[in-house]
């Protein structure tokens, strides 16, 4: 299934959408983090939309989310409420729920993304392709845990990613290349690779379900075709709290999302 259908949510008339949270689109048992962020993001701009007349060019701008509790594969609501409308920015509160509980809170920042070069950008250096020798995602999802890996190509750099071969202490700093199978990349999409890495902690060798509590991301540009290229740091890890920062950048060499998030790592 492909992101854009997967990802799809279909309004009711009344701020309220529907949306199928599927299998695919999953690691181990639940939704993945970043496809539920571009799902109520979806709902979000539509909503927008609807409030400000004449902008279909409208995009996220900045997610700012709360992961309540994991949601089950399966149908979902999308409830948004409009909390201003205006000509350079919308704010849309965008809350997924299942089963009358909620499970994702959001508050969309709605706009319309630049198109001009930036006037200044610090990025990391990375090829806009993955190495050769780069592991394939979807080859480590043994037993079926990485299920994204069949519906988006991910590339992981074996350069600093020590886990893989069971060493421990490497900095955690890792990179990724990634792409949805079948079209183009999105702002959307571009959310989804915000939070596509492994938990960095790996190199830890702290191995397990790493749950998201908070995650911000701000979208700067509309992606070019082509692979995203995907850096992804942690500044601390306190016991079992630690943050985890994505840079994304397109084909072009242009900055297209940024992504920070606390979660939580397996007690040692």
């Amino acid at each position: 299934m492909s992101f854009s259908v997967a990802s799809a949510v279909r309004p009711l008339g009344d701020g309220t959408y529907t949306a199928s949270l599927p299998a695919e689109w999953t690691v181990g048992p639940k939704p993945h983090g970043g496809f539920l962020l571009a799902l109520v993001a979806r709902a979000a701009v539509d909503s927008a939309r609807a409030a400000v007349p004449g902008a279909d060019d409208l995009a996220p701008l900045a997610v700012s989310s709360q992961f309540l509790r994991a949601p089950e594969v399966g149908p979902a609501l999308v409830r948004t409420h409009v909390r201003k409308a205006g000509r350079t920015a919308t704010v849309v509160t965008s809350t997924l729920e299942q089963r009358g509980r909620s499970c994702v809170e959001a508050s969309v920042t709605v706009g319309r993304l630049p198109t001009a070069p930036p006037d200044y950008a610090d990025l990391p250096e990375m090829p806009a392709a993955p190495p050769a020798d780069a592991i394939d995602l979807a080859s480590m999802g043994a037993g079926g845990v990485y299920k994204l890996g069949a519906v988006c190509d991910v590339r992981l750099d074996q350069k600093g990613a020590g886990f893989l071969n069971g060493r421990v202490g490497d900095p955690l700093v890792l990179r990724l290349w990634a792409r949805p199978l079948g079209e183009r990349p999105d702002p959307y999409f571009a959310l989804v690779a915000g939070d596509i890495t492994m938990p960095v902690t790996f190199n830890l060798g702290r191995f397990g379900w790493s749950p998201t509590v908070q995650l911000t991301a701000l979208l700067r540009a509309d992606p070019a075709p082509g692979w995203l290229r995907v850096r992804v740091s942690c500044s601390a890890v306190h016991g079992q709290w630690f943050d985890e920062d994505a840079v994304v950048i397109d084909s072009t060499g242009r900055l297209v999302c940024q992504a920070r998030q606390l979660a939580l790592t397996p007690a040692t």
